[in-house]
């Protein structure tokens, strides 16, 4: 009975160890796990999900409400836009939030077009690798009658300032160029295609979600009449972007209804997660030089080590 008993420890023990020896594994391997996709969303940030909650449980007013608990929700709303387009050296009137990236770049496609077929100009130069929210509503353009050219991309991941230029018809609605790659992380010459653009006098947008809140970007220097970005792109929430829209250019609505956003977005905003947008961009915005050389030492130490693999090759 006496050896029995002891086996019957010893087993118990055996489980015991062998359970927590598999905690430990499973402990450790979550602790292992590497995130490498910050390209399709990031983790949101303390500061971001702190600077929210406010406006999800106590200051959850309608900043259309005309009483003092939807004034206050209207004032931070205001002092989020001031904020932005601060960050990008634009006038606030001239910020729009949005619901992300895809809906800003639909709402300043189909607003240049629609400016574009009005004096006549139906043709449209973009990139031949777009995110698929520019691609997509020029597919839909071209339904439309529009004419587009989509340039090449060169082996170093980028688009020659000289063949948007030559690309560039009297009928040209407008120019759109991606500000950084989602796939290969190329960031083109945006300020080159800018200045070229205004000195022709088209239009020119850029899709820079994958580049606000980690470039310095200046619509002002850079001659960009139309910019969209998300929030989660730079540890912000998901669900939340903005569109800076030159104020010369007529905006189109896409959501009829209210007059929110000056009448050019139609809903009632999602205070919150503008809130978390604002607050995610300016923790990014802090040390971005900083930022930047530790990430860049990061890449070049990585692709040091892929281009050891026999046959590879980068490409951007």
């Amino acid at each position: 009975v006496d050896k029995m008993t002891i086996c019957a420890d010893n087993a118990e023990k055996k489980i015991c160890a062998d359970n927590a020896e598999k905690k430990i594994c499973a402990d450790n391997a979550e602790k292992m796990a590497v995130y490498a996709d910050n390209a399709a969303t990031t983790r949101m940030s303390d500061a971001a999900l702190s600077a929210m909650l406010p406006y999800l449980k106590e200051e959850y007013g309608n900043p259309s409400s005309l009483y003092a608990f939807g004034q206050r929700a209207k004032e931070e709303l205001e002092k989020v836009r001031t904020f932005v387009a601060a960050a990008f050296r634009c006038e606030p009137r001239e910020i729009y939030f949005t619901s992300g990236g895809s809906e800003a770049d639909n709402q300043a496609l189909l607003s240049l077009a629609a400016l574009g077929e009005r004096k006549g100009k139906k043709h449209i130069i973009s990139t031949a690798f777009e995110h698929h929210a520019i691609l997509h509503t020029l597919q839909k353009l071209k339904s439309r009658g529009f004419e587009v050219t989509l340039l090449p991309v060169h082996e170093d991941g980028l688009v020659r300032p000289t063949e948007v230029e030559a690309a560039i018809r009297p009928d040209t609605a407008f120019v759109t160029v991606m500000y950084a790659n989602n796939e290969i992380g190329t960031i083109q010459p945006i300020r080159e295609i800018g200045r070229i653009c205004r000195a022709r006098g088209v239009p020119f947008h850029t899709d820079a979600v994958q580049a606000a809140g980690h470039l310095d970007i200046d619509v002002q220097a850079e001659c960009i009449d139309a910019l969209s970005l998300s929030a989660h792109k730079f540890h912000g929430p998901k669900g939340v972007g903005a569109l800076y829209f030159r104020k010369i250019y007529p905006l189109v609505s896409l959501v009829e209804g209210g007059a929110q956003e000056r009448g050019k977005r139609a809903g009632t905003e999602n205070l919150a997660g503008i809130v978390g947008l604002g607050a995610a961009l300016k923790e990014a915005m802090t040390d971005c030089d900083g930022k930047r050389a530790r990430i860049s030492a990061l890449r070049d130490k990585l692709i040091a080590g892929l281009k050891k693999i026999p046959h590879s090759r980068l490409n951007g």
